[in-house]
């Protein structure tokens, strides 16, 4: 992941370069986190993660991205200033521990966590996990934040797969409650543990799952999201009114159909062909209106349309 105009694997923000891992990183035991693309999970993974006390590095394959995702994180954080959840010192100080890099495996080199957060795309997965399995530490804890991709399929030929787990945040991160832990068979007990540790550090709290298809929340979740889809195939009801429905008979805090378009029907559409082959129930078949959306180019808010128009 180097980006060829970069002479440095390490491209420092004039904001960065603070010595002060914070109060909290001795006690959770990950001080310095390296978290491996800077889109919207991973931004949000690296704000987290600053917060709590650690010094983070927030790597991607070139610099326009690493400094889009710090953009991100200080409009989250300037947000949360306005609504009197952040202090102006503690933005300061969460942008003071995160640095950034154009070369992930020696962003990793030398930290005690390394967090996966690029797309779902298990080839890329692997390659990533081949490249800093060979320059980071032995004690260094492996981490992908995937949704639904087999963590043995990840980690498959890694030296000291009991290192290897899944954290399996949630968007946005720095809001969002919940962290799924997913556990390969091969994970050490006190790798377990140790991360259990640190979803409290992050204010996070931990569900723990087995390595299966979907986790918990995946295959629950897209359950749920392609019948809603089915149901406004069918004409049972409007997109609103099937949102609502959730929202207010089963205090869903959002709609699956709302959720959709967040999460974008391409993404949801290729964990749903995925689930569909994992799993022998006709429940994860994707509609085809989801196809049809998809193919169109209707891929939710980040194109300005899906199941709601986002342009209004």
């Amino acid at each position: 992941m180097t980006d060829p105009k970069t002479t440095s694997p390490m491209t420092t923000n004039p904001r960065n370069g603070s010595d002060d891992a914070g109060p909290n990183a001795p006690g959770h035991g990950f001080a310095r986190v390296t978290v491996i693309g800077s889109g919207t999970m991973g931004s949000g993974i690296a704000q987290v993660c600053a917060q709590s006390g650690a010094q983070v590095v927030l790597a991607d394959v070139a610099a326009d991205r690493v400094e889009a995702g710090l953009a991100t994180i200080l409009r989250f954080l300037d947000k949360g200033i306005e609504r009197g959840k952040v202090t102006p010192s503690e933005r300061d100080a969460t942008m003071a521990r995160i640095t950034t890099a154009t070369d992930a495996a020696a962003a990793a080199s030398e930290a005690d966590l390394v967090i996966e957060a690029v797309p779902e795309n298990l080839d890329l997965k692997r390659r990533i996990f081949t490249d800093v399995a060979a320059r980071c530490r032995p004690d260094a804890v492996l981490a992908t934040n995937t949704s639904s991709l087999s963590l043995a399929a990840i980690f498959a030929g890694l030296p000291q797969p009991e290192r290897c787990i899944g954290m399996h945040f949630f968007n946005p991160v720095p809001i969002m409650a919940l962290l799924e832990i997913v556990t390969p068979a091969a994970t050490d007990d006190a790798v377990v543990q140790r991360v259990r540790a640190y979803a409290s550090a992050l204010q996070k709290e931990p569900i723990v799952v087995r390595d299966s298809p979907g986790f918990a929340t995946s295959r629950l979740g897209v359950c749920i999201g392609l019948e809603a889809i089915r149901m406004v195939e069918q004409g049972v009801a409007s997109a609103a009114d099937i949102d609502k429905a959730m929202e207010l008979g089963y205090r869903h805090p959002m709609g699956p159909l709302r959720l959709t378009d967040l999460v974008g029907l391409d993404v949801r559409l290729a964990i749903a062909e995925y689930l569909c082959r994992e799993l022998p129930s006709p429940v994860f078949e994707p509609p085809q209106l989801l196809r049809d959306k998809v193919a169109r180019g209707e891929l939710g808010k980040k194109s300005g349309k899906g199941f709601y128009d986002w342009t209004e």
